[in-house]
């Protein structure tokens, strides 16, 4: 074994700028429907086989949810049979495929620029293929970061990974407004939109997807994992790099003491474990964040603004402005307050939407309580829902439990990103617009729901190992 006597930040800060790699093609993938989907929807309204609906539109803008929750419930087995490390490179190869087949889904079997309904389902195919990648990456990639961390620094560390998937969704909303004005300066844009501008939004996920499939390969496997096998010697010269050498044979001790019965059942430490874990995932959806990420470009322009795109591109900004002040404060303040005090900042945000959603003369209050809404989930909701996920469960169940949590985390953004528009268009009487108050009322109260429930629910793990876990779950 080797005796390194100090811990190496560099070393420990390299390997988690990959995994957070990991996180931002999560939030790439994810956002980049959104810049795409004007175009990718006329072009299949050219179909002479088959009469592409708003109903189709929507399956497709949505597929890759479905991929997300398939890659979810997948998370647990390959991160167990495979280990974290290599579940994760699984991923990064299945993000690649899918910009590529997504760029040009008529491979091998259909003739370019035609579109039909067989067209379609290979499309969808290709999205779903990328969604499993961003299941797995979701599970896993806070489930490494967490695993490799130590305690006193580890819900920073997860924390840039909620960073990594904003930073993600902005890179694509920028990516996509350059392309829109390049085309617009350079070609036909209409015609060039509906042919060809949606394939390039796809495939430019390519290039981060390559390098995060290549790059894995260089991080070690995660400590946690290493013991559980009975790779002791591995777990020790990962720990003894990131931590030193006194410190990794006290850590590698109580991982031991934590992983002897390495097949214990996921209920082992009671239903309130698993359902605090999956509740917290279902919160963070149902509050109502990415009916706002998804469509953004869509509600700004039916706010009125000339250039929904740019003012999207601000709210991602500002969104990756205050994912930076929960990594910055997460170790200081602690998880709860944070969770509370967002739950709150997002209820205003929401109410201040319902009340204000329609008007034009309060247009830009509107666009303010939008932003206070989105601005208070990304101190809050965003990063510490991962970090959360990443060590509430104890170490023998945390494959499984993870991806049962995560899983209902993709069920229930599937359910929000689905719902929305239709919920959102309600009208008891023409013009009324009950449905654009209903909806983000309906979210402002839930809002407040999720903030009783951590105060009440959710105990502070602030400063605690992966191996306190199992203390903590023990006593109740």
């Amino acid at each position: 074994m080797s005796q390194n006597t100090q811990g190496s930040k560099p070393y420990l800060f390299s390997i988690v700028l990959v995994a957070v790699l990991g996180g931002l093609l999560f939030g790439y993938d994810t956002a980049v429907i959104s810049g795409a989907e004007g175009g990718l929807q006329k072009f299949f309204q050219g179909a002479t086989d088959f009469s592409y609906t708003d109903a189709w539109h929507g399956i497709t803008c949505s597929s890759a949810l479905i991929g997300c929750v398939i890659g979810s419930f997948l998370s647990g087995l390959l991160a167990n049979k495979l280990g974290r490390k290599r579940a994760l490179a699984v991923a990064g190869i299945l993000f690649f495929l899918s910009a590529l087949g997504s760029y040009y889904p008529e491979f091998l079997f259909f003739s370019y620029g035609e579109p039909t309904m067989s067209l379609l389902v290979a499309f969808n195919f290709y999205r779903v293929l990328g969604g499993v990648g961003v299941g797995l990456a979701s599970a896993i990639c806070p489930m490494y970061i967490g695993e490799v961390s130590p305690s006193r620094i580890r819900g920073m560390l997860v924390s840039w990974n909620q960073f990594a998937i904003i930073f993600g969704q902005l890179v694509v909303y920028f990516v996509s407004f350059l392309i829109v004005q390049w085309a617009k300066a350079n070609t036909g844009f209409e015609e060039w939109s509906v042919q060809t501008g949606w394939r390039v939004m796809f495939v430019s996920e390519a290039v981060p997807a390559g390098l995060f499939a290549l790059l894995i390969m260089f991080v070690p496997e995660t400590p946690r994992y290493l013991a559980m096998i009975g790779n002791d010697d591995k777990a020790f010269n990962v720990l003894s790099r990131i931590n030193g050498s006194e410190k990794a044979k006290e850590i590698l001790n109580d991982i031991k003491n934590t992983v002897t019965e390495k097949t214990e059942k996921i209920m082992t430490y009671g239903w309130v474990c698993i359902f605090v874990g999956v509740m917290l995932s279902v919160f963070q959806q149902i509050i109502g964040i990415n009916a706002v990420l998804y469509y953004a470009p869509r509600i700004y322009g039916d706010m009125g603004f000339t250039d929904p795109m740019m003012v999207t591109v601000c709210t991602g900004v500002i969104n990756l402005a205050f994912t930076l002040l929960a990594i910055f404060t997460v170790e200081k303040l602690g998880r709860k307050p944070l969770l509370i005090t967002g739950s709150i900042g997002m209820a205003i945000g929401a109410l201040g939407v319902a009340a204000t959603f329609g008007n034009p003369s309060l247009q830009l209050l509107c666009m303010v309580s939008i932003m206070v809404y989105a601005a208070s989930f990304m101190f809050s909701w965003g990063p510490i829902c991962w970090v959360y996920i990443s060590e509430i469960f104890p170490n023998t169940i945390r494959g499984a439990a993870v991806a049962i949590a995560v899983a209902f985390q993709w069920i229930f953004n599937f359910v929000v990103s689905s719902s929305f528009v239709p919920m959102f268009n309600i009208e008891l009487t023409p013009g009324d617009g009950f449905g654009h108050w209903f909806t983000y009322g309906l979210y402002g109260v839930i809002c407040i729901v999720a903030a009783i429930f951590v105060w009440k629910m959710v105990p502070e793990t602030k400063g605690k190992t992966l191996e306190d876990m199992t203390k903590l779950w023990s006593k109740k």
